[in-house]
């Protein structure tokens, strides 16, 4: 680490959703800052005008937002005609709006003869690339435009040629990556080729803008996939051409399903939001995240509030691939419902439960049913179908009715704890249960001759909370009303 102030940024591309490598990203440069009392910033990289769209721009915020990662930096609240209003220093943080930035320091480079307008068409450059193949040369620009003359550019724009802007690399050497994640890795300048910084419509590619803006926004350090790590080369000797020291790189691991192939959209689902949607809190996916390609040094797995933010470095990142397994991330997540309160949970389930229909049920009776099932729950979206029988009219599963109701003497069970508890004054669980167990002594039964009856009769069902605290909760007017309509249905 230096001894400059940390400055981080997440730098996305509004083409789309967050995906969980973006995540992973945007989480590890949020730690670092907050690890380091530094500062994140959030910019958005809308240079591919196609495919860069406002809601790609929403979708992304929202993400980060339910992440609980907030930014120093960057875009706050959208603008009632589109974008976003910004707060921060180096406004703007939308690389669209920073069109005469870029076109000053292309500028630069043009003028020292760093960079050189390049006037090839898209089938000239396709045939360089065909012919290289076809000789069995890296697939490379060639250069061709480096030395055109004044005439001869006057002449290729009069015949309505645009041009690019191409820096110019070295021809020979290495370009050194000192990456924290990897150490030092080469790259033989003679297998570079001369990048577009400046496209023919005239905006700025990705390798250049990033790194203008990188540096004028003074990021220190660059965290982000693997997946750039071949860029870098490119990208450093832009920082050179420009007189710029370049920040610290860390190229985190890519990230697998779990049959060891490139995590995509066949492992499930790959969307932040998603996840969301599903059922997973923030928490979850945060304390998940962290670990795709980064440990502590005793291999913890579940985090405390703010025990990520104080653990965090980048030296535990690692070289090998991580592996995205929804089963762990799964279970992670009910590790973290089961540490709430029923309260706390019912809060966050609150979305699920309302488009449920129970959004008019009164709250302490709601509490008091996710209580009694909170063990089982694993996602937020499982909450109401695990409590509804309490508040609805039962349905009965039919493999329920089959196997318990249908048994022979499951009527007259019904029928006598209808008769034992209507007689019951304290409808409390210590009671309920010693009242029902004696009815089994009474009557010559087992537990489970009775146990299993009871609970399908009122909740329609074989599996449920703990049986007598359940039907403390239904009440006693509504369990005598259950085991009267379950009748019917019995032996």
């Amino acid at each position: 680490m230096t001894d400059t102030p940390v400055r981080v940024r997440f730098a996305p591309s509004p083409t789309g959703y967050l995906h969980i490598g973006g995540a992973r990203t945007a989480l590890f440069n949020w730690l670092l800052a907050r690890r380091m009392k530094g500062t994140f910033v959030l910019r958005i990289e809308d240079t591919d005008e196609v495919r860069s769209t406002p809601d790609s721009v929403n979708a992304i915020v929202d993400s980060i937002r339910w992440l609980g990662l907030d930014w120093d930096e960057g875009p706050t609240t959208p603008k009632a005609g589109g974008g976003y209003e910004s707060k921060g220093p180096h406004s703007p943080y939308f690389q669209m709006e920073r069109q005469e930035i870029y076109r000053k320091y292309a500028g630069q480079l043009l003028s020292e003869a760093k960079a050189y307008k390049c006037y090839c068409t898209k089938d000239e450059l396709d045939a360089i690339r065909r012919q290289a193949q076809l000789e069995k040369r890296p697939p490379r620009y060639d250069g061709r435009c480096r030395h055109l003359t004044e005439a001869q550019r006057a002449d290729l724009e009069a015949k309505g040629r645009t041009a690019s802007v191409r820096l110019r690399m070295p021809d020979e050497g290495a370009t050194v990556v000192h990456d924290i994640v990897r150490g030092d890795v080469s790259f033989e300048n003679s297998l570079q080729q001369d990048f577009v910084i400046v496209k023919t419509a005239g905006g700025p590619t990705y390798n250049f803008a990033c790194v203008v803006d990188d540096h004028l926004m003074g990021i220190t350090h660059v965290t982000r996939g693997d997946e750039h790590l071949s860029n870098t080369p490119s990208q450093i000797q832009l920082y050179f051409a420009l007189g710029w020291e370049p920040p610290i790189f860390a190229h985190l691991s890519m990230i697998l399903g779990p049959d060891g192939q490139k995590l995509s959209k066949r492992h499930g689902a790959t969307s932040v939001l998603e996840y969301r949607d599903q059922g997973y809190l923030p928490e979850t996916m945060r304390n998940y995240l962290a670990l795709l390609g980064w440990s502590t040094k005793d291999s913890q797995q579940l985090f405390a509030p703010g025990e990520l933010e104080s653990k965090f470095d980048l030296a535990g990142c690692q070289k090998n691939p991580a592996t995205f397994d929804t089963v762990k991330l799964k279970w992670m997540n009910g590790e973290y419902i089961r540490a709430r309160s029923a309260s706390a949970l019912l809060d966050d389930a609150w979305p699920f439960v309302e488009a449920a229909g129970l959004g008019g049920v009164a709250r302490d009776r709601l509490t008091a049913a996710v209580a009694l099932e909170r063990e089982k729950v694993k996602l937020l979206s499982e909450v109401p179908a695990l409590v509804d029988f309490f508040f609805k009219e039962v349905e009965y599963q039919p493999k329920a009715v089959e196997k318990v109701l249908k048994k022979e003497g499951a009527g007259k069970v019904l029928e006598g704890l209808g008769v034992a508890l209507a007689g019951l004054e304290d409808f409390r669980e210590k009671p309920l249960e010693e009242r029902i167990r004696r009815f089994c002594d009474e009557n010559g039964l087992k537990p489970g001759q009775v146990f299993h009856p009871i609970r399908v009769a009122v909740s329609g069902r074989t599996e449920g909370p703990t049986l007598f605290g359940m039907i403390e909760l239904l009440g006693k007017a509504e369990v005598l009303k259950r085991l009267q309509a379950a009748r019917p249905l019995a032996s």
